[in-house]
């Protein structure tokens, strides 16, 4: 009996501190009403102790809100810093959900910033370095190509951004400015500046048969998996520029079938009916046309889910990893369908111009591309000399 005793007192957590339980008292006030709202005796009774203990410790309530905000655990760091969109989106995702556990906290910043006394302001600013702090050490562990003055830019101007969308949800209580959250998110990664270097240094392009046999599991699947995947093979787009396609970004006849992205890199993109060899329809009879025949809904959107709501994102790229499981070792990545496209189209013998056109890449991005269809091409004299 006294055995297990002991055990149970071991586990038992340290009680905390006088300082511990101020802070604690003062961050969970302050989060749920605010900053004006929060006295300096309802910070104490919640800790517990009498308000000269606070005052001891502290001095101040604008030193105790800047040594809350400080000491908090509010900004844990991100697990993988991932070099892709989907890692920032996903890191981006992880900054909002931080900040809407303080709804009233950011309501504050608007609605009492002008009542504020200079020490208060000074905290909030000290609290503002920190997030930029954390999400340039992000930035940078992600990109480690990129100058620590670029992460610390891109980190303010991204926080910017991420506590605007907050501030304006939070006040009017919606989503007023864009459909939904992940629709913010999926737009956020659109924006070139934010995604940290999309293009590899390596370009990995898929075999002929791996395509075609991905397209064929994609079909036997769902009519819009086919869709899509034959719309990534066929276009070259990014997988945050197809979710971004609308309806009315069709451009469409008899003689071709056009793509137009209107954000990021504005430009057309024709829909190849011939990929890797084999033709996949025509330019009004192909997956994509009879995808979007098969559909009942008005939803602008090109690509919706069985529900009818725009395919995300998130969706799109867990959908890629369920495809092609089981087809390759390693794992093909959803960015490598874009890399084929433009192997095979200065293959078949367009210009590295006319690509940078087509495609958004600049000429700097181009170059991996390039030298793999150098690679290709050295392979295939070589196997002509064997014979």
């Amino acid at each position: 009996m006294q055995v297990a005793l002991t055990s149970h007192r071991a586990m038992t957590p340290p009680p905390l501190s006088t300082r511990q339980r101020l802070l604690q008292a003062a961050w969970e006030l302050f989060a749920a009403q605010g900053i004006t709202e929060t006295t300096t005796r309802q910070i104490a009774e919640r800790a517990g102790v009498n308000e000269v203990t606070l005052f001891r410790q502290f001095g101040h309530k604008h030193r105790l809100l800047a040594a809350a905000l400080e000491e908090s655990a509010w900004l844990a760091p991100f697990a993988t810093p991932s070099n892709t969109p989907r890692g920032l989106r996903d890191y981006a995702s992880q900054q909002l959900q931080v900040l809407e556990q303080v709804p009233a906290l950011l309501r504050s910043l608007i609605g009492e910033a002008g009542h504020y006394p200079i020490q208060t302001r000074l905290a909030l600013g000290q609290a503002l370095q920190q997030i930029n702090r954390h999400t340039t050490q992000y930035l940078a562990s992600a990109n480690q190509k990129d100058e620590l003055s670029s992460a610390q830019r891109t980190a303010s101007l991204l926080n910017t951004l991420l506590l605007g969308y907050a501030l304006v949800q939070f006040t009017s209580g919606e989503d007023v400015l864009w459909r939904d959250r992940e629709d913010f998110l999926d737009s956020l990664v659109v924006l070139g500046p934010f995604t940290p270097s999309p293009m590899p240094e390596i370009v990995s392009d898929l075999s002929p048969n791996l395509v075609h046999e991905l397209l064929q599991r994609a079909k036997k699947a769902h009519p819009r998996d086919y869709a899509w995947i034959y719309t990534l093979f066929a276009t070259g787009l990014t997988p945050t520029e197809l979710v971004q396609l609308q309806r009315d970004h069709q451009i469409t006849d008899g003689d071709q079938y056009l793509l137009q992205i209107a954000q990021g890199v504005i430009r057309q993109v024709p829909v190849n009916q011939r990929i890797l060899g084999k033709r996949y329809g025509s330019y009004s009879n192909n997956p994509l046309t009879q995808w979007l025949k098969s559909r009942k809904d008005r939803v602008p959107e090109l690509f919706v889910d069985n529900q009818g709501v725009p395919l995300t994102l998130t969706a799109l790229c867990t959908r890629w990893q369920e495809l092609v499981t089981g087809l390759i070792t390693p794992i093909p990545t959803i960015e490598q369908a874009r890399q084929t496209w433009g192997v095979e189209m200065l293959l078949r013998g367009i210009t590295p111009e006319d690509l940078t056109v087509l495609s958004g890449l600049t000429q700097l991005e181009l170059q991996p591309y390039l030298k793999r269809v150098k690679e290709k091409q050295a392979l295939e004299q070589a196997l002509k000399l064997d014979h």
